[in-house]
């Protein structure tokens, strides 16, 4: 017999009864029964109830093991009686009893319970990260992981794919984020740079003459965190063709996340219509370029009900250029008491409120709009705005207004917070939408013209669209969004020198700094470049989906905390005196 086990802690059922067996895995739980001790006994695979009396050999022993011990155990299978079947687990219908077990590995007192997986703050979570992957979900959802990244590679290698590999080391590049530096021994004074994403080798790996590319890239990213977004590192899976437009993308793309979706998705429907909604409509319907389509609230421009009313604030703001008013319709919201907690929802998002309007049944049972926002517009206004919305008794709307860049963030939020609180989001499907026409350019807070999105994207019109005023210049930039999350973006490329160095040049860089930041990609260009696209699908955020999980922490086996720690590990950590030197770096100590 094996010097550890015979089977897993999943194989063992009905057939085996009778079976002298081995054991080995962690003390999951510890039941004493009066002379009679039950451990249910754990590892990778699954739990088999192991149990000793008095009268086995093994009993003394038994009686010290504690939680999360590492044991083996000899023994023999043995039938459940019919009354204590656990059909919740595959080997419920057996247990073994103990003749025979040995200490494998002792535990100390634990800090945090993995039996029960109670809440326990994030940080002790992070600490002894090790033991909280032995938690029944987070175990599960690592294995959900690993299972998605295989089924993501088959499917690329199925599709005509095939898998490169690009380096982790390279220069830096204007990817949207921070880099990570890394100082060279052999060249002091210069520094490597971790990449934000594979995109240019991407790109050089097309124009050296391989028509059909993935990897399940690490990349890297010095970013803020959030809930859906980690602070240092991330997968996703990269593509990129040669002679393809746009739609091209698309069609080798939906399958596979589809694909993936339909496999792993619990039974949730997979809405096979993705739509194409141009950046500016998203902005406008959603108040996000990441909608969730499973709310069906779309947002209208209502400012001409308002313009000239009698409700002045937004009769005044509409005298200036550039504001509107939007609406938020809310079926199924005509109460006071929901208008009034909506009305809250936008005060803590930092707006003094938002304006209402519900329909009623009034004294005479005829339909009536109320409301402050009612009264001071009018019964005119307020049925127009009721016919345009398409509203009825026992609804309501919302009103924002404003320069839409001021308000559109919160009205997206306050959309998702009315769609839940009305139950209008059907939480068992999964709707995508590519969001298209991305802006090339937008200002910065000095009021400068920069990159909105990825700098090597094609111009929708080429040369001649560079011309013109930057700010209308649309490019081949695409993100798919899924459930309120933004899970792929791509772009069909700038392969054109001529077309590259004017786009950066209207971004305040000069054909000088392109030449020393992009040096290897403008001189490929040169040398014959095929028209070529494709984009990244954010792994870790489609485990998230796919998990029901809230927090990309979850589906990530060593996070980063909040504050981009390695607390398990002791990230980031103050380097020693003799690696400053070799590398000829100094700290500057922080001044205070």
């Amino acid at each position: 017999m094996h010097a550890y086990r015979s089977h897993t802690c999943a194989d063992l059922n009905t057939a085996h009864v009778g079976a002298s067996v081995r054991l080995s895995g962690w003390v999951h739980r510890v039941r004493d029964h009066g002379g009679v001790l039950f451990i249910d006994l754990r590892d990778h695979y699954g739990i088999t109830q192991v149990l000793a009396d008095s009268d086995s050999p093994a009993f003394a022993e038994l009686e010290k093991v504690r939680a999360e011990w590492v044991i083996s155990i000899d023994g023999v299978v043995k039938a459940r009686d019919a009354s204590l079947v656990n059909a919740k687990i595959p080997t419920g219908a057996i247990e073994v009893y103990v003749q025979e077990m040995r200490v494998l590995g002792q535990a100390d007192e634990l800090p945090l319970p993995v039996f029960g997986e109670p809440e326990y703050p994030e940080e002790t979570r992070l600490t002894y990260r090790f033991l909280d992957l032995r938690r029944e979900t987070l175990h599960a959802n690592m294995m959900l992981r690993s299972n998605v990244v295989r089924s993501l590679r088959n499917r690329m290698w199925d599709t005509g794919f095939t898998e490169y590999q690009t380096p982790i080391i390279t220069a830096s590049s204007p990817e949207g984020a921070r880099d990570f530096l890394v100082p060279s021994r052999l060249h002091p004074g210069k520094f490597y740079a971790l990449p934000q994403a594979p995109q240019q080798f991407k790109q050089l790996i097309m124009v050296a003459g391989f028509d059909k590319y993935f990897q399940i890239a690490p990349c890297f990213r010095d970013e803020d965190p959030r809930a859906d977004r980690s602070p240092t590192d991330f997968y996703q899976l990269d593509m990129e063709m040669s002679f393809v437009e746009q739609e091209d993308v698309f069609a080798a793309i939906q399958p596979v996340v589809q694909g993936l979706f339909e496999e792993f998705g619990k039974g949730r429907r997979v809405d096979p219509d993705w739509p194409r909604i141009p950046y500016a409509e998203a902005l406008l319907k959603y108040g996000t370029d990441k909608p969730d389509l499973r709310n069906p609230i779309e947002m209208q421009v209502v400012s001409e009900h308002f313009r000239g009313s009698g409700f002045a604030i937004f009769a005044k703001l509409l005298e200036n250029a550039g504001t509107e008013v939007r609406a938020i319709p809310a079926p199924g919201g005509g109460s006071r008491k929901f208008c009034d907690r909506m009305n809250a929802f936008a005060q803590a998002q930092g707006l003094p409120g938002m304006g209402y309007i519900f329909w009623r049944k009034s004294d005479d049972g005829t339909m009536e709009a109320a409301g402050p926002l009612a009264k001071n517009i009018g019964p005119e206004r307020t049925e127009a705005i009721r016919q345009q919305l398409g509203l009825g008794e026992g609804d309501a709307a919302f009103f924002l207004g404003g320069k839409p860049e001021q308000f559109e963030a919160v009205a997206g939020r306050a959309r998702s917070e009315i769609g839940r609180e009305l139950g209008l989001i059907d939480e068992n499907q999964f709707k995508f939408a590519w969001i298209v026409d991305f802006p090339m350019y937008e200002k910065d807070d000095e009021g400068r013209i920069d990159f909105s999105h990825n700098p090597f994207s094609m111009p929708q019109g080429g040369l001649e669209a560079l011309e013109g005023d930057p700010l209308k210049v649309l490019g081949y930039q695409y993100d798919l969004a899924c459930n309120g999350y933004e899970l792929v973006s791509g772009a069909i490329r700038n392969h054109k020198p001529e077309i590259m160095f004017k786009a950066f040049e209207l971004a305040g860089y000069p054909a000088s700094e392109v030449e020393k930041r992009f040096g290897g990609m403008v001189k490929a260009f040169r040398y014959g470049a095929p028209p070529h696209g494709g984009c990244a699908a954010g792994i870790d955020r489609i485990v998230m989906l796919l998990a029901d999980e809230a927090n990309i922490r979850q589906v990530i086996m060593f996070p980063m905390n909040q504050r981009a720690e390695d607390l398990m590990m002791g990230a980031p950590s103050e380097p020693m005196n003799e690696q400053l030197r070799e590398l000829r770096l100094r700290v500057v100590p922080l001044e205070t």
